[in-house]
């Protein structure tokens, strides 16, 4: 059976998509090319677990992405998770909660300036499910 291998692009929708861009480029270094967008590229990852993404259903009645009110939220992986917080708080960023220590690594969530949740995620070493 075909499957799908990975994620191939986050998109989303922005009242002010170029202010929206300049803002992630800004406080969480996302570099943008010439196209408007950016890519992630895993080798990138220094992470020990070599790069993943998790992709997860939740229910429509969630609290999850709360207080946004979007249907979906994006975890990004970050290399230094408290290093990018004092950094987020020193620029004014609203930090929701976090950092919270989980199996998983170091979790923390924040507000865009069009109040989508984002979390953000330093990873653990990965045990792969067979």
């Amino acid at each position: 059976m075909a499957k799908v291998t990975g994620i191939g692009g986050i998109f989303f929708k922005a009242n002010d998509p170029k202010a929206l861009a300049a803002w992630y480029s800004e406080h969480l270094g996302i570099v943008l090319s010439n196209f408007g967008g950016s890519v992630l590229r895993w080798p990138d990852d220094t992470a020990d677990d070599g790069g993943l993404t998790v992709w997860a259903v939740a229910a429509a009645t969630t609290q999850w992405f709360a207080p946004s009110e979007a249907s979906f939220m994006i975890n990004y992986r970050v290399d230094d998770l408290e290093a990018l917080l004092a950094q987020l708080r020193a620029a004014g960023v609203e930090v929701l909660d976090g950092p919270q220590t989980h199996e998983n690594g170091k979790f923390a969530w924040i507000l865009d300036p069009e109040r989508n949740k984002v979390e953000l995620w330093e990873p653990k070493l990965w045990e792969h499910e067979e």
